[in-house]
């Protein structure tokens, strides 16, 4: 089906499938602790990503899971309930997700290709 397929007529939505594979660069953030520190639930919550076996990595303001689209929105739930069952009332968590069609393409494929984009410049 082609993008102005779906835009010029009638749809069933709930057959829309979701996209095969995505990334996802999340925060999560436990809202009214007594702490503000959130290095604890952080580490939990790689030791959950860490066992899922997807592609992440962490950084200073959150982490990118790769993966299929199910798994990693699956994880992230998870990641949500795993937070919540150390007595935290509410979770808030932003989320960028990106998806292709037209090619196969991780997170470390990305930056190394601005890296040799630089890497260029300065020969």
């Amino acid at each position: 089906m082609q993008h102005t397929d779906i835009m010029t007529s009638p749809t069933d939505y709930s057959t829309i499938p979701t996209p095969a594979t995505c990334y996802v660069d999340f925060c999560l953030v436990p809202v009214g602790t007594a702490n503000v520190s959130v290095a604890q639930e952080v580490a939990q919550v790689q030791k959950l990503l860490n066992a899922s076996r997807l592609t992440c990595t962490m950084h200073s303001a959150g982490t990118t899971v790769e993966g299929s689209w199910d798994e990693v929105m699956k994880v992230i739930g998870q990641a949500h309930s795993l937070v919540h069952q150390t007595g935290v009332l509410r979770v808030q968590t932003s989320m960028r997700v990106g998806t292709r069609t037209d090619k196969t393409q991780t997170a470390a494929q990305k930056i190394k290709r601005v890296e040799d984009i630089l890497a260029a410049e300065q020969d």
